[in-house]
């Protein structure tokens, strides 16, 4: 990898090397971020794990996952999603979670 300073190399050699920092800067800096939000996860892993109700929150966060994957499809079809469908989804989606409650 090329000296940050140039070391008396060409100015397209310098550019070149300061690009190529920029990269390595930017994949330290997600790596980072990967990292620090694995840590958030592992933390809020361990204090779901210790819940009670374990079970019942698997069974809403399963309902959300598909809520989130049913709209991500929908807005990558064809066309934007039929916006009181999106609506009524959710009202029913609601009223299942509060019915079980």
């Amino acid at each position: 990898m090329p000296e940050e300073n140039g070391g008396g190399c060409d100015g397209e050699h310098e550019r070149a090397g300061s690009t190529e920092h920029e990269l390595v800067l930017l994949a330290a800096g997600v790596a980072d971020l990967a990292v620090a939000g694995l840590g958030r996860a592992v933390g809020g892993l361990r204090d779901l794990l210790s819940r009670a109700d374990l079970g019942e929150l698997a069974g809403a966060g399963r309902q959300e996952v598909r809520a989130r994957g049913r709209l991500a499809v929908d807005r990558l079809a064809s066309g934007p999603p039929a916006r009181l469908e999106v609506l009524a989804r959710r009202v029913v989606a609601a009223r299942d979670t509060s019915s079980r409650s």
